[in-house]
């Protein structure tokens, strides 16, 4: 139990500081642990407790916590759980659906670079709507859903370098490519390449 307790305590702190460069400095992050009958997930109940904002007690994660939130947290705690070393010959997949859920700016750059830092060791899977994020990705590919014979069909796409800076350039501008958006998506991924 007590070690049990020690090794939460642990990643709760290493939580914290993988959300400091996801924009969540400030954000206290707590496991609290307690006995619970035995069942098939064993005899702890485990509850994450997240205070995004100062000076409020951190309260039950799915309380408190925005969708945007949520996913840097989760990114957060995968970082943590998974490693930076991959620790055997199995590979990993990580999927990261919609992480970009109300977040912009400074923290979807954070959340690209720490993405873009676990893809060195696994596959990591992600959708997102910002440029910000898909800018810094290895492999972009397009989703694009439709209908066909009364069905919703989806069909994807891999976009090589030209494609892939027209769609960031769409997901900058909207329905209409502008040449600023397109000058702005080159340079966006220009960018991603000479920071990392």
């Amino acid at each position: 139990d007590l070690k049990r307790k020690a090794a939460a305590a642990q990643l709760a702190k290493r939580v914290e500081e993988e959300l400091k460069p996801l924009a969540m400095d400030r954000t206290v992050f707590r496991i609290e642990l307690e006995s619970a009958p035995w069942s098939e997930t064993g005899a702890d109940r485990v509850q994450f407790l997240v205070s995004p904002n100062a000076g409020e007690e951190p309260r039950a994660l799915e309380r408190v916590a925005s969708g945007g939130e949520l996913s840097r947290i989760a990114l957060a705690l995968k970082t943590c759980l998974v490693g930076r070393k991959k620790t055997s010959a199995i590979p990993r997949t990580l999927v990261f659906d919609e992480i970009d859920t109300g977040i912009g700016g400074r923290a979807a750059e954070g959340v690209a670079r720490r993405l873009k830092a676990l893809a060195a060791e696994n596959q990591v899977l992600c959708v997102t709507h910002l440029a910000q994020i898909a800018c810094f990705a290895d492999h972009h590919y397009r989703v694009e859903k439709f209908e066909r014979a009364g069905r919703t069909v989806a069909e994807i796409e891999e976009l090589n370098t030209d494609a892939s800076t027209e769609e960031i350039g769409r997901m900058l501008s909207g329905q209409k490519l502008t040449p600023e958006a397109l000058r702005h998506a080159a340079e966006l991924q220009r960018a991603a390449r000479v920071s990392l």
